[in-house]
């Protein structure tokens, strides 16, 4: 199925295009019109089939023409690395529609924590989080999550695996009660 044939908007599939991305993959297919439709999903695929763009592409879609700044979107990963790779996908899809990002996770410097809390205190469009630096955050309260419409669990079995559970459990609470969740992961 082509990018096209999926209800995105103009500016999204514009920058899809230049991308040099055509047609959806399979768990694109089936998420993203789940997405659209602001159904909660808990989607398997294999490393490599898309996931990522499954979730961000409809995420970034309804963000086209957001005119304030609060956070809409927060995805928890269980690692760094994972963090930083949803944040510069995004970032790259989102370079024509103006939506912002930041990828909160340890092991930075007293830079990375005052960009951290700036953005998660006067809002991002979507926050990339770690659940540990999330947590931090947090407790010190530096988060508003209030305006908080979509929540993914990127890797959520690993989350749980490693022994996040309560982690999510804590960092959910903040969240309101009526939020899109969406669950992803190559091993569930």
């Amino acid at each position: 199925m082509k990018f096209t044939d999926l209800n995105l908007n103009d500016e999204l599939l514009e920058a899809i295009g230049y991308m040099g991305f055509e047609t959806a993959t399979p768990i694109q297919e089936q998420a993203i019109p789940l997405i659209l439709d602001n159904k909660d999903v808990l989607a398997c695929a294999q490393t490599g089939t898309g996931k990522t763009g499954a979730f961000v592409l409809p995420i970034l879609n309804k963000l086209v023409g957001k005119q304030d700044t609060n956070i809409d979107t927060l995805i928890i990963v269980p690692t760094r690395e994972l963090a930083v790779q949803i944040e510069q996908q995004i970032q790259g899809l989102s370079y024509f529609i103006s939506v912002g990002s930041k990828a909160i996770y340890g092991g930075g410097d007293g830079a990375d924590w005052s960009e951290q809390k700036e953005a998660l205190s006067k809002g991002t469009d979507i926050i990339v989080a770690t659940p540990g630096k999330l947590l931090s955050h947090l407790k010190m309260g530096h988060v508003n999550f209030k305006h908080v419409k979509h929540l993914v669990l990127d890797e959520a079995d690993r989350m749980f695996d490693m022994g996040f559970i309560d982690d999510l459990k804590t960092i959910i609470s903040f969240l309101p009660k009526k939020h899109q969740t969406l669950m992803f992961s190559a091993t569930m």
